[in-house]
């Protein structure tokens, strides 16, 4: 029996799990395999709030950082009450984003909810180029590269939460594991 869901089969009640890694880690398609899997859940998607802002948008590489970051940041503070929105009525979110680096415990301090969970996928830097260039879109730039954010992720995130290599295990496998081993990932 998976730990997220325990002996009530009603589900694990309110908590928040977030996917995050680098792009194309896997994040979007381990996020919403976990939440089919779980009985009351929802897929809380970060870009989605970035895709919101319509005039004024400032990516993330663009010249103008600090802008791009105080948006990086409204984004996260806009999933994690989302995410606890949902967990107050009695949800498990399921949130799926890019936090990294400093951002990882400055996100994990906005969500209220507990239990909350961090889940980092880490696939290998081949592995990742290997699924972005398998992918109908393109994340990375010439100012944001593959080793860039590697090297962010490896070197400047703090180890929290269960940390995965899947450059070699499926999106089923990978969820499988979360299951398996949720209570290391308690934040």
């Amino acid at each position: 029996m998976s730990a997220l869901v325990g002996p009530n089969p009603a589900g694990p009640g309110p908590a928040v799990v977030l996917i995050t890694g680098v792009m194309a880690a896997g994040k979007s398609t381990v996020a919403q395999a976990l939440a089919e899997r779980l009985p009351r859940s929802a897929h809380v998607r970060g870009d989605a709030f970035r895709r919101m802002t319509v005039s004024g948008r400032v990516e993330m590489g663009s010249p103008d950082e600090a802008e791009a970051l105080a948006q990086l940041r409204l984004r996260y503070r806009l999933s994690a009450s989302a995410a606890d929105t949902y967990a107050a009525a009695g949800w498990t979110a399921v949130v799926q984003d890019i936090v990294i680096g400093a951002e990882l415990p400055a996100y994990l301090a906005l969500v209220r909810t507990r239990p909350r969970y961090a889940v980092v996928l880490a696939p290998s830097a081949s592995a990742v180029r290997a699924r972005e260039s398998a992918r109908a879109k393109t994340g990375y730039s010439a100012t944001t590269t593959v080793d860039h954010l590697d090297r962010v992720l490896r070197e400047e995130t703090p180890r929290v939460g269960l940390w995965l290599d899947t450059s070699y295990r499926t999106p089923e496998e990978t969820v499988d594991t979360i299951l398996a081993r949720l209570p290391e990932a308690r934040v």
